[in-house]
């Protein structure tokens, strides 16, 4: 085979090769995905057992469909007791407040919504006008606070943890200090059963120390690009091959949930990481 027929052969092949390879990505970055994780703890009143909450977490200002009603749809699919939101909601490089409002409005028809900011609403200038439209559209802003959710006669105690760099003089250094403090005054021995919404993953020991039961975190975006048998690659606050990317990690008495996530910032697009719902039910033991 002379020189000429060989390039023709290779670009004969690596064109279908190229153009699968962006159908797949494109895929991979539109489609989702519902992940469904139990959390098991004799500390869960009996009236919770199956009590499901439903976490959206690094939306990025990404539409998944006109006015983003697959996601809703999805989400509605998932019969969530409550929704909680875990930051990033808008994004600071591209920002557009209009589509996670949009969102906000549709999400409290489908069940309570909660939300804490993540480390992009901190960057934004118009943060303080997103988050009383927020309030409006009927979602509860939680802000290094706690409430109780009621059922039976019983309650769970649901804290929401504002992201360290709305500090002034943020040092990441500081930041698991600072966050178990705030959770020390928290969490109190009156407290039953304790759901934490925080964006940072990478403050998994914080929250051991804390003793929180359970905490809802995003941030990692699973690692952005994922191989298998490895995980993520790369993520915010995290580095390169992230030790908390995705899933369920347990440590002592706490369990913590890092979603991938559904939108994407810095980079553009991921790569075998499709976006996701997470689901957690909880269950009497």
């Amino acid at each position: 085979m002379n020189q000429k027929r060989k390039q023709i052969y290779i670009i004969t092949l690596a064109i279908p090769a190229l153009i699968a390879l962006i159908i797949w990505i494109y895929w991979g970055n539109s489609a989702l995905t519902v992940n469904k994780i139990i959390i098991k703890s004799s500390k869960i009143p009996q009236s919770f057992s199956g009590y499901r909450i439903a976490q959206i977490s690094d939306l990025h200002n990404t539409k998944f469909g006109s006015n983003n009603n697959r996601l809703l749809n999805k989400l509605k699919e998932t019969n969530p007791d409550i929704i909680v939101i875990t930051g990033d909601f808008v994004d600071s490089h591209h920002t557009n407040i209009n589509i996670s409002l949009d969102f906000a409005k549709q999400a409290v028809l489908i069940a309570p919504t909660y939300y804490v900011a993540g480390n992009h609403e901190a960057r934004i200038l118009g943060y303080n006008k997103l988050e009383k439209e927020i309030e409006s559209a009927g979602i509860v802003v939680l802000k290094n606070e706690k409430i109780q959710l009621k059922k039976a006669k019983e309650y769970i105690t649901l804290i929401g943890i504002d992201d360290p760099s709305f500090r002034q003089n943020y040092l990441i250094s500081d930041s698991k200090m600072l966050i178990k403090s705030i959770l020390n005054n928290l969490i109190t021995k009156d407290d039953t059963f304790t759901a934490v919404l925080s964006h940072r993953p990478e403050l998994f020991d914080a929250y051991v120390e804390s003793g929180a039961d359970l905490v809802f975190t995003g941030h990692a975006h699973g690692g952005q690009f994922r191989l298998p048998f490895i995980g993520g690659i790369l993520a915010p606050g995290q580095g390169l091959f992230p030790k908390y990317d995705a899933g369920l990690y347990s440590k002592n008495n706490t369990n913590m949930i890092v979603s991938r996530g559904l939108g994407n910032s810095t980079f553009p697009f991921r790569i075998n990481n499709i976006p996701e719902i997470v689901v957690v039910e909880l269950q009497f033991k």
